[in-house]
């Protein structure tokens, strides 16, 4: 069965520090992402990552701030999340694919995580 099991998030002031962790079980998977989905608003990308060399890609509400990194021995994702602002406040998904190439739209990833509820307090 595979499954994408996110943890870390919570209730934080603006300017703390957050890291969420993305656990895959049951398919090894090739570029991984995060995205995230504030009330009232549409999902949008914050962060993706091959898994071969690691590369990435940031949007740019999160460049600067935000770092995603993997290991592939634990099939596992990060966010680290850090100088959080209000606006940063929404549920964050982590997503799974197949592929090997950068990918910020969510139909190009094949598996969903249940999200993890961020929130930051002004």
């Amino acid at each position: 069965q595979v499954q994408l099991v996110e943890s870390g998030g919570g209730l934080v002031q603006a300017g703390a520090s957050l890291r969420l962790s993305c656990a895959a079980s049951g398919i090894t998977f090739g570029t991984m992402g995060w995205f995230r989905q504030a009330p009232g608003k549409e999902r949008e990308f914050v962060a993706t990552i091959s898994r071969i060399g690691g590369s990435t890609y940031y949007a740019d509400s999160v460049k600067g701030r935000f770092s995603i990194s993997r290991d592939n021995a634990k099939n596992t994702v990060y966010l680290q999340m850090n100088s959080l602002k209000p606006e940063d406040t929404a549920v964050y998904y982590c997503a799974a694919s197949y592929g090997s190439r950068l990918y910020t739209e969510g139909t190009q990833y094949a598996y969903w995580g249940q999200g993890t509820q961020v929130t930051v307090s002004s």
